[in-house]
């Protein structure tokens, strides 16, 4: 979905002509967008990611409330149209307070949730992604550590990194948009997803992206765009295979479903930013059981969310099934951190190498 500056405008500004020229043939301004829920995604076989289905929903100026959304939309055409043409850039937090400048009150967003969701219909409708509108969310943090070198593309020039030997403790940032990067040279095996700062720092502590060749990404809980994006390009690109180790609860399991196989909100560039042939390394329930690791009862809303993932597409498998009804079952869940109650070597010495023996990868 990747386009260039004068691309990117051309279509920007060609949606705002279909407004136009559906006043000229005397129709309501409208513009339609998938609905965005889980009974609207679905499977695409050939991708093997998942993307809104057929079912629509209507910005249509027949009403007082669609009409703003529509000026919103224009008025908001025209800044990007602008930011592309002065080859400037902003973040989505910038959006929500420049709209207070604009001329027509109406225009105005009332908070950023419904700048972002602009945004994302935009992305939608032109076929063109944020990234490609210059519009950056606020930095995610996101690193890589491992044995990769890169070139990275910068306002300054260009400059060549070692995601080892050129960064400090905490790796290198994910750049908002990877497509700026070059991969020159790598000796990974494989990519390891992981959710939180303190496993992510214990395993580079332990010298485990050295002693496995492991790219250790650290997801900062539910990935950013850009965080799933290279992670694509580095399974695609470098052919490694992807895995994902967060804690054993059902928010976690849908971290990992975001990585392989696309989330709700961003169904539309499922095939730019997932990664289906990840897999899940743990922690598993049957992990719980195994290592009799210390746990916290399942809340209500845990219980709720494990069982609405019984019937979410991205989990429809047996193996997840498995899980999440010996889950149910135990009552219980788990953190990454647990795994120290068996020693700070555990993870690197024993329940990784242990987990990627299991599934073929080391």
């Amino acid at each position: 979905m990747s386009a260039d500056t004068d691309d990117a405008r051309a279509q920007l500004i060609d949606l705002a002509s279909q407004f136009y020229d559906q006043f000229q043939l005397g129709e309501i301004p409208h513009m339609e967008v998938p609905t965005r829920s889980k009974t609207n995604i679905e499977l695409d076989e050939e991708a093997n990611v998942w993307v809104y289905g057929d079912r629509t929903s209507k910005r249509s100026a027949n009403s007082v409330r669609g009409a703003r959304k529509l000026l919103k939309a224009v008025y908001t055409i025209e800044f990007l149209s602008n930011q592309l043409e002065q080859d400037r850039s902003s973040t989505l937090r910038e959006l929500y307070y420049l709209s207070e400048s604009w001329d027509n009150k109406e225009a105005h967003f009332n908070d950023q949730d419904e700048s972002n969701q602009l945004i994302e219909d935009l992305e939608i409708v032109s076929e063109v992604t944020r990234e490609d509108f210059h519009m950056r969310p606020e930095e995610s943090g996101a690193t890589i550590m491992g044995p990769l070198h890169l070139r990275e593309q910068t306002r300054r020039g260009d400059r060549e990194i070692h995601c080892q030997e050129d960064v400090g403790e905490g790796g290198y940032q994910i750049p908002n948009n990877p497509d700026t990067i070059e991969f020159l040279e790598s000796d990974a095996e494989f990519v390891l997803c992981v959710e939180t700062g303190g496993m992510r720092d214990r395993l580079v502590e332990n010298g485990f992206d050295d002693d496995y060749g492991a790219l250790v990404v650290h997801l900062k809980g539910q990935p950013a765009r850009a965080t799933r994006r290279i992670t694509k390009r580095l399974h695609d690109e470098l052919d490694l295979p992807v895995t994902v180790f967060t804690d054993a609860d059902p928010w976690s399991y849908r971290i990992f479903g975001s990585v392989a196989y696309g989330s709700i909100k961003s169904a539309h560039l499922s095939e730019y930013l997932a990664t289906p042939q990840a897999e899940f390394i743990g922690i598993q329930p049957a992990d719980i059981v195994e290592y009799d690791l210390p746990t916290d009862p399942l809340t209500d809303s845990d219980i709720n969310a494990l069982e609405n993932e019984l019937t979410d597409p991205r989990f429809q498998t047996d193996y997840w099934e498995e899980q999440i009804e010996l889950q149910l079952e135990i009552d219980k869940k788990a953190e990454q951190q647990a795994l120290a109650a068996r020693g700070l070597d555990f993870v690197t010495d024993e329940y990784l190498p242990t987990r990627l023996e299991e599934m073929g990868i080391c």
